[in-house]
């Protein structure tokens, strides 16, 4: 068989084995992404009906190697877990690239809600 036929029987196959309506829709399809300026994180929200007990003591270890300067201690904090507070232990943590050269680190905290309760809010940059 020569190398012209062996090419139209391929062609036919590799569309069939994808789906000739699937490849023509992609390659009709054009696709631009562009990172965000920043990647913050998400969660979900807690919100626990009473305040959080006192913060444990804890003692911070020796940051990792490694370390950068994002690099930062989260000290442990109560979590709530539907019925009660569960101790979280603190971590070293990454942190997100500053947005902007003015904005400031907020640090992971609960916050008393107006409507009652306390909801957790993950650290962030605050322009």
């Amino acid at each position: 068989m020569s190398h012209r036929q062996t090419r139209y029987l391929v062609v036919p196959a590799i569309a069939v084995l994808l789906g000739a309506g699937a490849a023509s829709q992609a390659m009709a399809q054009t696709v631009v992404m562009q990172p965000a300026p920043y990647t913050q994180t998400t969660s979900t929200v807690v919100v626990a009906p009473t305040a959080p007990p006192p913060p444990q003591t804890e003692v911070v270890p020796t940051a990792p190697a490694g370390a950068t300067v994002t690099t930062f201690w989260q000290p442990g904090h109560w979590n709530w877990n539907g019925v009660s507070w569960v101790w979280a232990n603190g971590a070293y943590e990454q942190r997100v690239t500053q947005p902007v050269a003015t904005a400031t680190w907020v640090p992971a905290q609960w916050v008393q809600q107006p409507t009652g309760g306390y909801a957790w809010v993950a650290g962030h940059w605050q322009s």
